[in-house]
């Protein structure tokens, strides 16, 4: 109109407050920091990983260290638990000590050895007891000790060296020189009245004899304890051939003499009985170059005139059988020339070389963990107490030391997923058993059961609630009314949220006894119920349409829950009587009939049956899944457009056709997600697996045995796990190995889900 005018627009209605425009600004800058806090976090979570994972598969690193010159190549060599002082024994009466930390030489006489030139001697690593064979027939020993001194301020500290004597003994058996001789002690420090043996072998070819001293120490009224020889045994009645060599394991339990001909006796000893129990003969007709035994006195290094090399175990063909020796792993060849050995004291690990050439090889693996060339021969070797040194006499004269950084020799590619042939073992297997009772256990590290374990859970999981979480969501999303939907759905919401530790607490003291005694009743609930779902679903189809009108809007639950539970009773309550017909159990001593599942499945299957077993695990795992399944699947579902549905249904689609051809095609990707969020849930698990499953790492499909998961082994070991021990990285390196797991199914399920939501694009 004229005359009339528009206000000015306000210049100022597009400024912000200064305060705003510095929230805002501190808010962007808060977020980028968060952010990229977020992804230094993850990078320094893997570059810890990385950090724990990437030394077990390092190579030890070997140098050298020092060298001091000697007169005479020793053929006993010698040293104390650190590697500072080494000795060797060349069969005189004197003992020559060499100090790296000083380079000081000295000798220490032997006590008793006064004039006497040993004709046979023999050095046991594990006691650090020389034992020697005189011309006149007797055998005796010494030890040789090291005491740490210390100066007044404690700053400073070096070993003293001493001998000890130990009797002298007369073998009565055989005549001539003694041209063998071995030691084993069985004593324990606890108990000295544990017995020790000394083998013998007297004269040469065909009149040698073998012969075995029983010693014990016995303490009398007055004095200390004495070395008593209490009985002696002549074995060569019993030897398959003329003998050339005997062996004693350290702790004396065993006996091994080497024939003429190339077979090996074994012998064991009983308390003070000694036994013969089997002839093996590794390389045909030939004698072995060398023998000798692990830690342990299980194993056995053999070494043929060609350098070939093998380890033969002692170990149970059948669980009857006598515990005898087989072959169980071969090493590369050796060199010609004299075999240098020495083993470890602390794993499975043996120094061993021949003509110019050095290894350090790990017997469980099978793998030379390291080899050189050295520019000497070899005479004799020694590992020390701690394996941190190598100490190696050569013929050029002198004595080197190599230092040695290799802490995780049982770590290896083939340990972790490969067959190991353990020592006691029938054959190779996958084993985890990663601790023992014994200082000469040997860890068993592979991963395979823990993979089995989480992959045989999870099946058995998503194998309860897959059915059971889609065909709810699939009847919530398409039958239930609206008014029952808005309670059932935050239901099963609610369910998401209970503490697994809760849910493995009633698995494993609820639900596992009840179940070890229902088993036939709940073979015949997973019958009768569904069975009676399609019972009620024919005999609703063949009522009168006026009939089923009445019952608008999906509200036909109401018919089939009674008949379910009605249905699920009977189950209950007749498996007893199913056990009876079926599962009975006979007793093959007194042929008595025992109607009992838990007896009747191992004696029928050959299977183990436990109280915690993967029916347990599927049960209540599976109920931990369903909720974050069905939840995921009911919204995929209840969004497809109702105008695709409505159409379907115009067109004269029933609902399940409706069903069948327009939601689940489209929501398909939504539901794939949902199994696959459910499958990462399952193979994740942790507190119930810990409570329910037995955690026994078994790799047996049995669904009445346990299981243990890589997450329940790493919740219960890495709590009492030594930081940077090899067992404590490979508790790292079943994480990378369950989270590879887990990213490859999920990458797997992205795709996968990606082509549906392609595919279905044009709705």
């Amino acid at each position: 109109m004229p005359g009339s005018s528009q206000p000015s627009p306000d210049p100022q209605r597009f400024e912000v407050a200064g305060k705003t425009l510095f929230f805002d600004r501190f808010m962007g800058w808060f977020i980028r920091f968060g952010g990229i806090a977020v992804i230094l976090a993850v990078i320094g979570i893997f570059l810890f990983i990385a950090k724990e994972v990437v030394p077990l598969f390092q190579s030890p690193e070997v140098e050298e260290s020092g060298t001091i010159a000697i007169q005479q190549a020793p053929p006993v060599l010698g040293v104390d638990e650190w590697g500072e002082m080494p000795f060797f024994y060349t069969g005189g009466e004197a003992v020559t000590f060499v100090n790296f930390e000083d380079d000081q030489v000295k000798s220490l006489p032997v006590p008793g050895l006064e004039g006497l030139l040993p004709t046979a001697y023999a050095f046991d690593t594990v006691h650090q007891r020389v034992v020697f064979g005189l011309a006149d027939g007797r055998v005796g020993s010494f030890l040789v000790r090291y005491l740490r001194q210390f100066n007044d301020d404690l700053s400073d500290s070096w070993l003293e060296p001493e001998i000890v004597a130990e009797p002298i003994f007369q073998v009565q058996h055989g005549e001539g020189p003694v041209t063998s001789v071995s030691y084993g002690d069985a004593s324990d420090p606890e108990d000295p009245n544990g017995a020790r043996l000394i083998v013998v072998k007297r004269g040469q070819g065909a009149d040698s004899t073998v012969s075995v001293l029983k010693l014990m120490m016995k303490k009398g009224l007055i004095g200390a304890a004495k070395l008593t020889l209490l009985g002696q045994s002549d074995l060569t009645s019993e030897l398959s051939g003329v003998p050339s060599f005997v062996r004693a394991s350290s702790n004396g339990s065993m006996i091994l003499v080497g024939c003429q001909g190339g077979g090996i006796d074994y012998f064991a000893r009983d308390l003070l009985e000694v036994n013969k129990v089997q002839t093996f003969q590794p390389f045909a007709a030939q004698v072995p170059r060398q023998v000798d035994l692990l830690y342990g006195g299980v194993s056995l290094i053999l070494t043929s005139q060609e350098g070939r090399q093998e380890q033969w175990s002692l170990f149970r063909e059948t669980e009857e059988a006598a515990r005898t020796f087989g072959l169980v792993k071969t090493f590369p060849d050796l060199p010609r020339g004299p075999v240098v050995f020495s083993n470890s004291l602390r794993n499975r690990s043996f120094l061993a070389g021949a003509g110019r050439y050095l290894s350090l090889r790990y017997s469980t693996s099978g793998d030379v963990r390291w080899e050189q060339e050295v520019a000497y021969r070899p005479v004799a070797g020694i590992i020390d107490g701690k394996s941190r040194h190598l100490i190696v006499a050569g013929d050029d004269g002198a004595v080197h030391r190599y230092l040695v950084e290799d802490p995780h020799p049982e770590a290896s590619v083939r340990a972790f997923f490969g067959k190991v042939w353990y020592e006691g073992g029938a054959e190779a297997k996958f084993q985890w058993q990663s601790t023992g009772g014994s200082s000469d256990f040997e860890p068993k590290l592979s991963l395979m059961p823990l993979i089995f374990g989480s992959l045989k859970g999870t099946f058995y999981a998503l194998l309860f609630s897959i059915p059971v979480a889609l065909l709810a969501a699939v009847f919530s999303a398409a039958f239930l009314p609206l008014s029952v939907k808005r309670v059932i759905k935050p239901m099963m919401e609610i369910m998401a949220s209970l503490p697994s530790v809760v849910l493995g607490f009633l698995a494993a003291f609820w639900l596992a006894p009840v179940l070890q005694y229902r088993v036939p009743s709940v073979l015949l609930l997973l019958l009768l119920v569904p069975s009676s779902v399609f019972l009620v679903g024919y005999a609703w189809s063949t009522l009168p349409v006026a009939l089923r009108n009445r019952f608008h809007g999906g509200q036909e639950w109401m018919l089939v829950l009674p008949v379910m539970a009605l249905f699920g009773w009977l189950g209950w309550i007749l498996g007893p009587v199913l056990e009876g017909w079926l599962f009975v159990y006979t007793d093959p001593q007194t042929g008595q009939r025992i109607a009992d599942f838990t007896m009747w499945w191992p004696q029928a299957t050959g299977l183990d049956f436990q109280q915690r077993n993967s029916l347990v695990v599927g049960f209540m795992m599976g109920f931990a899944v369903i909720p974050v399944i069905f939840t995921i699947a009911e919204d995929a579902l209840s969004n497809v457009p109702k105008s695709l549905t409505a159409a379907s249904a115009a067109l004269g689609a029933n609902r399940w056709q409706v069903v069948w051809t327009i939601m689940l095609p489209v929501a398909s990707s939504g539901i794939f997600s949902a199994l696959m969020i459910g499958f990462g849930r399952a193979v994740g698990e942790t507190m119930i697996l810990v409570m329910a499953a037995g955690g026994t790492p078994l790799m047996e499909g049995n669904i009445f045995n346990g299981m243990r998961t890589l997450a329940a082994n790493i919740a219960i070991e890495l709590p009492e796990a030594a930081v940077g021990s090899t067992h404590y990285r490979t508790l790292f390196l079943s994480a990378v190995v369950l989270f590879l797991l887990t990213s490859v199914m999920n990458t797997i399920a992205e795709v996968l889900r990606q082509r549906l939501r392609e595919r279905n694009q044009i709705v």
